[in-house]
This record gives structure tokens, sequence and C-alpha cells, in this order.
């Protein structure tokens, strides 16, 4: 080295422009020919500021906690307080899931999220036909109040949250646990937690349903305006892209189809004649978590900023409670590979790291057994010391939204924001979005990129260790989790029981009661509350519907 302290012979000349700097480095060899996100965009070599430039730091990006919330809902966000952390139980009997709960409380989780079995999501009671071979196989099964009085035994109702998965039955598993909150003598505005209850998504995506479209947002909205008005804390809806992502939908896609959804719900309430601060502050989402790291975290921002301007200045709303943004979020299980398992702690983990740095207020890690089974006890485990982790020894809660101003992450949420609102823009031309299902429009949409990212897999464009690169020879095996078809047995004998013992004739008068509230197009929450309470059960809740409303079959099977 030189006296001086320069090396001799090197050229420190530095770039003046982001133009020269790429005419100087253009000929350097890269790995791929080209580098695409998981939503097939391409992504630069590096972001300058030239590139975002005429960005305005007060209208697009601003502080935490204050319009537009690109940076997070909360001043403090994890500084002041983490997120809950849950994990999703529910398998076999009430009283399998209420161990499992209990189990999972022990290990430090925070929120308790229940799965319930196909029947259940279905509208069938254990001991019906159609019902065979699948209860307790997926999820929990409920069939009576008192397998919901089981499933909670033992845990204070107004001292957890508790999330429950469920869709088109979602009012009658939301008025068993309202029952069971009223017998135990807890007010209902001391309950907390959330219900999935998004029928859109459901149309879209999942495919769980009873009747059309119409009503079942209908019913849907029920349990909001009964939520806004007798459980203020609970969160009556939780409007869902994870589904919507999981059925093979881009970022994008899943982004644009939720907040549409969001805003069909929000009209709905509206025209029931419901103020838009009465409710607005409730409303929750549910996002997915994939693989592609900066794009998972630019759609959580975005999102907040989208919500925002919505609510605001198409819904005037006038809080900013109303205008916040609040999800919760899990990793994607469709990522999970049956190949090489144990791989699939690495993928949660940093699929986790993401939804943190994005800022979510609720979150669950998948564990690494759920594309062979439902989780083991030590599997789920690990899926939750993995948010423990996160939280306590990782550093990144201490700075809130610690990749704002980034250059690269400031022009991917500006482009996830662009394109996601020109997909709103199309469902708007269409008539909104339950007439953009009707017409097939976000399914076409998901089926399409779906088919493009299988390409992708099948061409090794995008690679996915231990499936299409770096595999082994030999299987991996891990202990999984096995439901034992006695359970199902018991299960049948104790819904028959039950409705054995019940008055029939008080019965079948609540049932007549439903039927006037589902004709008339009043809310049904009320009366269902009463019904369940006297031993009406989920399969007689869900005949009725489909004697009202009707069945829905999906255009597309027809």
């Amino acid at each position: 080295m030189a006296k001086d302290g320069k090396k001799q012979g090197t050229d420190l000349h530095q770039s003046s422009s982001f133009s020269e700097w790429e005419r100087k480095f253009s000929s350097q060899e890269e790995r791929k020919e080209r580098f695409l996100s998981l939503s097939f965009r391409e992504q630069p070599r590096v972001v300058t500021p030239e590139q975002v430039n005429g960005y305005s730091y007060s209208d697009r990006l601003g502080y935490p906690g204050e319009f537009p919330f690109t940076r997070g809902v909360h001043a403090t966000m994890h500084r002041g307080r983490l997120w809950t952390m849950r994990q999703f139980a529910g398998f076999g009997s009430p009283e399998d899931t209420n161990r499992r709960f209990k189990y999972l409380l022990e290990h430090g989780q925070t929120g308790l999220s229940t799965a319930f079995d196909m029947p259940t999501l279905m509208g069938y009671d254990a001991d019906h036909s159609k019902s065979r071979g699948e209860v307790g196989r997926e999820g929990v099964s409920l069939s009576t109040i008192e397998d919901m009085d089981l499933l909670f035994s033992g845990i204070a109702l107004d001292h957890v949250t508790v999330s429950m998965t469920i869709n088109c039955t979602a009012t009658v598993a939301m008025a068993m646990y309202f029952a069971v909150a009223r017998r135990r003598g807890i007010p209902f505005d001391r309950l907390g937690g959330t219900i999935q209850n998004d029928m859109l998504k459901e149309f879209i995506a999942q495919k769980e349903w009873i009747c059309p479209p119409e009503p079942s947002v209908k019913l849907s909205c029920d349990i909001v305006e009964y939520c806004a008005e007798s459980a203020p804390r609970f969160n009556p809806i939780s409007i869902s892209g994870y589904h919507i992502r999981e059925a093979g939908a881009t970022a994008v896609q899943e982004l644009a189809f939720t907040l549409a959804d969001g805003v069909a719900y929000v009209e709905h309430c509206l025209e029931r004649g419901m103020d838009i601060d009465s409710f607005a502050p409730r409303l929750s989402f549910f996002f997915d978590v994939h693989n592609d790291f900066f794009e998972e975290i630019a759609k959580f921002r975005a999102a907040r900023r989208i919500w925002a301007y919505l609510m605001r200045d198409r819904f005037g709303a006038m809080t900013e409670r109303s205008m916040k943004l609040r999800t919760h979020a899990q990793t994607a299980g469709v990522s999970l590979t049956a190949q090489q398992p144990v791989n699939n702690v690495a993928r949660v983990a940093l699929q986790a790291l993401a939804a943190v740095l994005g800022g979510v207020q609720s979150l669950h890690t998948n564990s690494m057994d759920e594309t062979l089974s439902l989780p083991t006890e030590e599997a789920v485990k690990v899926a939750l010391r993995t948010q423990q982790i996160i939280a306590e020894e990782t550093g990144v809660t201490n700075v809130v939204d610690p990749l704002g101003g980034s250059y690269y992450m400031e022009q991917l949420t500006d482009q996830i924001e662009a394109e996601a609102l020109e997909y709103i823009a199309k469902i708007d031309g269409l008539g909104g979005m339950l007439k953009a299902v009707e017409v097939g429009f976000p399914q076409k949409e998901i089926s399409e990129a779906s088919y493009r990212f299988q390409l992708m897999v099948d061409d090794r464009d995008y690679a996915m260790v231990g499936v299409n690169k770096y595999q082994d020879e030999q299987e991996q095996e891990i202990p999984l989790l096995h439901i034992d078809y006695e359970l199902e047995r018991k299960q049948i004998e104790t819904v028959k029981a039950f409705k054995a013992k019940r008055n029939a004739k008080e019965v079948n008068e609540h049932l007549d009661q439903l039927r006037k509230a589902c004709s008339s197009g009043s809310n049904v929450m009320p009366v269902l509350i009463d019904a369940v309470d006297s031993g009406v059960t989920l399969g007689e809740v869900s005949d009725v519907y489909r004697e009202v409303f009707g069945i829905y079959t999906d255009p597309g099977t027809i």
C-alpha cells in the first residue's frame, strides 16, 4: 500500500448515476437470466433513489400508528406489545382438543385457535351418514352445545382470546360460544377473539358452503351486526386471503381479492343502516405468509395503506380505528413439503420472520408435519418456539418497521399497491365482489396463476429444496399423529345420546323461530343463541338454512 493510504493501481471512481453504474457492470454474469418473484414480477438488480424519485415520506410512508399506517397500526408496534402467538389446534373429540389447548397455554401460547372437522365445516352432525370417516379427522368435531362446553372446559373465556376457523356454520359456532359464556355468567362484552366467518373467500377458494353467495354474505354480516351491538371486543369476521393464496393466487391477487371482499362486507353492513364507525374497527384480516421474503413484507405494508385510504375516502370513516387494518397471519401450508419434512422448520421460521417484520398483530406458525398429518405435540411446540425465538432472541422487535425507507422495500410496496388497486378497479367494474364471484372472475385468475407457478416448478425455474433440487434417495420419516377410528364411533354415540335426552317440543319450537328469522331477513343471532342453548344442533340449524336459502352448487362443477 502506498504511503498516502491509497491502493496502487486501483480505480476509485464511483458512478455518478444509476445508468452509469449499470453500463459499468452490465457485462458481469449472473446466476440466472431472469429473477422473478413468486408473483412473477421481474426483480431489479438494485434499487436506488433514482428509482423512487419524488417519493413523499408523509403521503406514502408516514409514522407508525398514524395514517396511512404503512409502518404499522400502533406507534410502538412490537416494542409495546408482542403479537398474539396462536397455534392451530383441533382434532378428535372436544376433550382431545381441550387437552391440546391446555398443553399450548402451558408452553407460552397467548391465544387459542380452533380447527374444526369437515362435517362441522359443512353443516353435518357427527351422526349424519355424510360424516362417516371424517369425524374428528382434520379438526375437532362440534355438533352440540355440550361439545362447545367441553372444548373450553377449565378455560376462562374472559381471560383468553379465541379464534375459530369456521365459515358457513360460523353463526352456529358463534351462537354456541355465546351460549356457553352465558351459562358461565360471563357478559358478552368481556369476550375477546375472532371468528373467521368469511363466506366470499369460500366461493373464491376453499369451497366449503351450504347456501348461495347472497344469503351466505347476509349470515356473515348478521354476526358483524350482533357483535357490534353485544360483543364489542370480539372480531366478528376475519376477511381471509390465506385460503385464496393457498389455492394458488399470487401475493397481489391475495391482497386485492381479500380487500375487495372486505369492501363487499362493508357495503352490505352499510346497506343495513349500520354506521361505518360502529363496526369497522372490529373488522380483521387474515393473510398467508409465503416464501418470497420481501414480497410478503411489502404486501402487509401495502394492505394497511390501501385499506386506510378505502375506509377514509370511499366509505367516509371518521375514526382512525376504522382505518386501521389489523391482521392475523399464518405461514404458508402450501409451501410445506412431504419430502425432507424437517426442512419445513426453516421455511416456517423465515415466513414467520417476514410476518413480524410486516407488522402483524397475530401469528400462527405451521408445524413441520402438517403436510403429512395433523401436528404432533412435539411438532407444534417447535412451531410455537419458533415464534418465541423471533420475539426474544433476534432483536427484530426492537425497532418499528426496520425496513421502512429501504429503496427496494418502498418501491416494492408501491408496486404491489398499484397492482392490487388495478384488480380492485376491475372488480368494481364487474359490480363488486359478489358479482365477480358469480361470474367466476377471481376463480379464473387464481387458476391461471396456480398453473403458471406449477410450470415454473416442473421446469425447475423455481427451486423447491428436496422436491426438484437437492433431493434425497430415501424418504425422511418423522413421528406422525394418528386419529383412532374408535373416536368416531364414540362421538356418534355421544351426539345420539344428547339428542335423545332433549325436549323435542322445545327444540322444534326453536327451529320454527329460526325458520321465521331466516325467511323474514332478520338477524338470526339472538334466535340462534337461544336455539342452541335449548339443544338444537349444528346440523339441524344447517338443514334450516338449506331449506330456506337453498343449496349452492359451484357453476364450475355443473
